[in-house]
Order: structure tokens, then sequence, then C-alpha cells
């Protein structure tokens, strides 16, 4: 799930671990099944999403073009499947020996591009603390590295 913000900020323990001003938000959920391939699509579709305003108020710019930042969070709850009970099941998560060398490669693969990018802390309790601006949200799914 991707956010532009015009701030945002990750606290765990009472301590902000990383924060950026404007930019994009990200919100991700790593399953079983997901690698490198699905990352490396990923990182180019929301590098080039065109979802800043211009000056005329379309969303005609991407994140390099505004100078903005990413903040990049895990977030396995994204993957809960509610269709049964009252308790959501996370089976479809992969596991963290999985999920964070993958987490880490998305961020390392933004920086890669130039973008400066932030993370929260894999695994910990956090709190996310953001303005989203617009509002603008979009909720995205990368499988066998295609976009859906």
């Amino acid at each position: 799930m991707l956010q532009r913000v015009s701030r945002a900020r990750v606290i765990v323990a009472g301590t902000i671990v990383d924060e950026i001003g404007t930019g994009l938000l990200l919100l991700v959920g790593i399953e079983d099944g997901d690698g490198p391939a699905d990352i490396r699509v990923a990182v180019d579709k929301i590098v080039g999403l065109r979802v800043f305003p211009d000056e005329t108020g379309r969303m005609n710019l991407g994140i390099g073009d505004v100078g903005g930042s990413i903040l990049v969070v895990s977030q396995f709850t994204l993957v809960g499947d509610l269709r049964r009970g009252r308790r959501p099941s996370f089976t479809a998560a992969a596991a963290p020996g999985l999920a964070a060398p993958l987490i880490g490669e998305m961020v390392d693969d933004f920086r890669g591009q130039g973008i400066e990018t932030g993370s929260g802390v894999f695994g910990a309790q956090m709190d996310v603390d953001l303005v989203n601006e617009g509002p603008v949200t979009l909720v995205f799914s990368v499988r066998n590295a295609k976009l859906s």
C-alpha cells in the first residue's frame, strides 16, 4: 500500500527510528513465494509513478521530480485473510527469514536509484505517524514479477 505524505515517521518504544518529509509511505506485506524479481517490479513501478501534483494540480510528477523520500514499513497484516472466522489468518505471510531480506532489498533498490529511503524496524511493534496528502492511497500487488 502506497500513501502520498507530507510527512511520516516510525516510532519504536517511544523513539523515532526514521522519518521523512514529502514523499511516499509504503506499507509492504511480503507473501510466501515472493522473491527479488517481485521487489524489482514494485520498485520500478513506484519510482516511475506520477502521483505528485504539477503546477496545475494534476498528478504528473514522480518521486524524483519533487525530491521526495520514501519510508518503507514492513506490515505482514496486509496479507491477512479475513474470509473465515473472526480472527485473521496470516498463513500467506512469508516467514521472517524470507521477508526481512526482501524488505531490505527494497530499501537498497530505492537508494540505488538515488531516492532518500528510510525504513521501520522489521518485526518490531511500530507506531506509524503520517499526514496523508490528498489523500492519495494506492493498493497494488506484485506476484510472479507481474503487477496487479
